[in-house]
């Protein structure tokens, strides 16, 4: 609407989103404050993404262990595929592994990064994404959601997710969905969705989904990067050829960001459920949640004040 056309002047305290700097223009800087992401077209080289891929592949076979990365499988096609590419669909947590580790360090990806955060940068979570084919059970589709239901730190302006794509992703094989400007509302109760035999573990959703909010399929090319923030509702589809759809994300935040207790809050089921896996997987007895977040969380720049 006319109505709402700003002048392309920058004015003091216009901006809540970004941070002032000379690296976003200030078209750039309004489309982030209306959307809540920003899309820059072949940030990451493509020797870069290869290093990431072989990577990858280096880690399903287990020719590399990360120490404390969770790798996600289907199980069900292990027995077809065995230690491959084919069956992993999540490594998560790769913040020990010095070479996807590089995606976090990557000049061109913190120079946008502190945009958002400022000049103190910690990595707090990481991921590479391999979205399998999907069967008509769409196992592999993710519920629309807001990511800042799984962090517990605030302020949620200071975070921000840098996700790139590996190759071409488009609405065939699952790309990425926004609901612009949903990062003005605030965080949602989140739940796991109601879809028979099609959630995966932790992967929650929003309980209720305004089914008319407009959507944007963010079709990307191989190096493409966007910027989201974490009440950004977004999600994705299923892949529905019989590639493999690759991206590789990591959450940012200032390091002046600070945790803060979830009891009593929307958060508190998915504090729940996280420590119970902990407690599993490592044979702990006392864990908090800030416990899990500050083994998770590494320092790429400037210096580490709280979390």
């Amino acid at each position: 609407p006319t109505s709402a056309q700003v002048s392309a002047v920058p004015q003091a305290g216009r901006f809540r989103y970004t941070l002032d700097n000379d690296v976003l223009t200030t078209a750039q800087r309004q489309f982030y404050e209306d959307n809540g992401y920003l899309l820059v077209k072949k940030l990451v080289s493509d020797e870069d993404i290869e290093r990431f891929r072989k990577e990858f592949v280096r880690i399903c076979k287990r020719e590399v262990k990360p120490p404390g990365a969770m790798i996600m499988k289907n199980e069900s096609l292990r027995s077809q595929y065995g230690q491959s590419e084919k069956v992993v669909n999540k490594v998560q947590d790769f913040q020990e592994d010095e070479e996807l580790f590089r995606y976090c360090t990557l000049p061109e990806v913190l120079r946008y990064v502190e945009c958002f955060t400022g000049p103190n940068i910690m990595a707090m979570h990481t991921m590479l994404i391999n979205k399998l084919p999907d069967s008509d059970k769409q196992t592999f589709l993710h519920p629309m959601h807001q990511d800042l239901h799984y962090f517990p730190f605030r302020p949620a302006d200071l975070i921000v997710c840098a996700w790139t794509a590996m190759e071409r992703a488009d609405q065939d094989n699952g790309c990425l969905i926004v609901q612009p400007g949903t990062h003005k509302e605030p965080l949602k109760p989140h739940d796991y969705p109601k879809w028979e035999g099609k959630t995966n573990k932790l992967f929650h959703g929003l309980i209720d989904e305004d089914e008319k909010t407009p959507r944007v399929h963010l079709v990307m090319e191989k190096g493409d990067t966007v910027f989201f923030h974490p009440l950004l509702i977004h999600g994705s589809g299923i892949n529905k050829t019989s590639g493999f759809r690759k991206s590789i994300s990591c959450h940012f935040a200032s390091s002046e960001c600070y945790y803060i207790d979830v009891k009593n809050t929307t958060q508190e089921h998915l504090e729940k459920e996280l420590i119970e896996m902990v407690h599993k997987r490592y044979n702990t007895t006392s864990v908090e949640l800030k416990d899990i977040w500050n083994f998770r969380a590494r320092l790429v720049q400037g210096e580490r004040i709280n979390l």
